[in-house]
């Protein structure tokens, strides 16, 4: 499963990196939002909670579907801005169709119910559908869609003044602290493209990015690979792509991959000693190498002690080639280790891969 960004014939210089005052501000929503995925800043969001004023608690809560599941496209500039003033000012720029549907994927849950149709401000229809798979979320988001079509200008006009409120309520003050963590990763981002080139940058950015070339001739194809849950494919055209760092979204990697929007890509910062993240098609090969009933009875043998294919077919009263077939997916899913003693192998449950693939497992769902 991945996002793939065909950037053939794109010149390097337009990717672009630098750090956003909305995107930060929207990840930090996100947390306040959706605490569980971000264990490490749970003292932060419980100190910004308790401090929120009624009025803007109550306000956040109004738009939370904005940022909680997902994000919003319009809340991830193509062109960063150095305030969120400025920033908020190109939002306002944007036409209401354009910002309603994209503020619908969010509030109703899903990236195609308005996919290729008519707009909801225009096409009865259309309205009918996000209302009604609005209303299947909730009745919140049903209100809030509903308030959205038949008022769009009001919706946005309070919604920014809502994002407002949060500078002297919190975000000022993280802001001010982390920009320097933010300017420091784009540094180094910067240096990593002069000396090394575009793909162990890209790498940099997240083990769970790639670049793929395609070689032959006129046909030859450059493409951004995201080790994503969604299967997408979108275009960065002649526009670009932008890439923004961010403090508070690990451990998320927020993609904008709409069509007509310019790829944005929400990435956290780079933490020193962190382990790479695991592929999901990894965690997958796993989960599928575990499922099987013999399978698990000899994870469980293997889990109480080193054993030959021998102990093992005698013990569960199979063959020998059978075992070593079954053995061989285990170990290739990353799950058994094996040391050679004399004329025997003798293979053992990895228990810190084990251990550890419930983590990997959320860490790739969110990612």
């Amino acid at each position: 499963m991945s996002l793939v960004v065909d950037i053939t014939g794109l010149p390097e210089e337009r990717l672009l990196f630098a750090a956003s005052p909305l995107a930060e501000l929207t990840a930090m929503l996100h947390v306040l939002a959706a605490p569980p995925h971000h264990p490490s800043s749970g003292p932060w969001a419980a100190r910004v909670r308790a401090g929120l004023g009624a009025e803007l608690a109550e306000r956040l809560g109004e738009a939370e579907f904005l940022w909680r599941s997902s994000r919003a496209d319009f809340l991830l500039p193509p062109h960063p801005a150095a305030t969120l003033e400025e920033e908020l000012d190109a939002v306002d720029a944007i036409e209401d169709a354009r910002f309603v549907s994209a503020a619908l994927v969010t509030t109703c849950g899903s990236d195609r119910v308005l996919f290729g149709t008519p707009s909801p401000l225009d096409d009865t229809g259309t309205r009918d559908r996000a209302l009604e798979r609005a209303q299947a979320r909730g009745p919140a988001q049903a209100a809030f869609a509903e308030r959205l079509m038949d008022d769009p200008r009001a919706v946005r006009a309070r919604l920014r003044r809502t994002l407002e409120a949060c500078g002297p309520a919190f975000f000022d003050a993280a802001w001010h602290r982390i920009r320097p963590q933010l300017a420091a990763d784009l540094r180094h981002k910067a240096e990593l493209r002069a000396r090394r080139g575009l793909a162990d940058m890209l790498h940099a950015v997240s083990a769970a990015i790639s670049v793929e070339t395609t070689p032959g001739g006129s046909g030859a194809r450059r493409r951004i690979v995201v080790d994503k849950l969604q299967d997408n494919t979108t275009g960065a055209a002649g526009d670009g792509v932008t890439f923004i760092p961010s403090v508070f979204g690990d451990p998320h990697l927020v993609c904008v991959h709409a069509p007509g929007w310019r790829p944005v890509l929400q990435y956290p910062v780079a933490v020193p000693d962190a382990a790479a993240p695991v592929p999901m098609a990894v965690v997958a090969r796993r989960l599928e190498a575990l499922a099987h009933p013999v399978r698990l009875r000899l994870v469980r043998t293997l889990a109480r002690g080193p054993h030959t294919t021998g102990e093992l077919a005698t013990a569960w009263e199979l063959t020998a080639p059978e075992v070593s077939r079954h053995l061989a997916v285990l170990r290739r899913a990353g799950l058994l280790s094996a040391e050679r003693r004399g004329r025997y192998v003798h293979y053992e449950l990895d228990s810190s891969v084990t251990a550890s693939l419930g983590a990997d497992l959320l860490e790739a769902v969110l990612r």
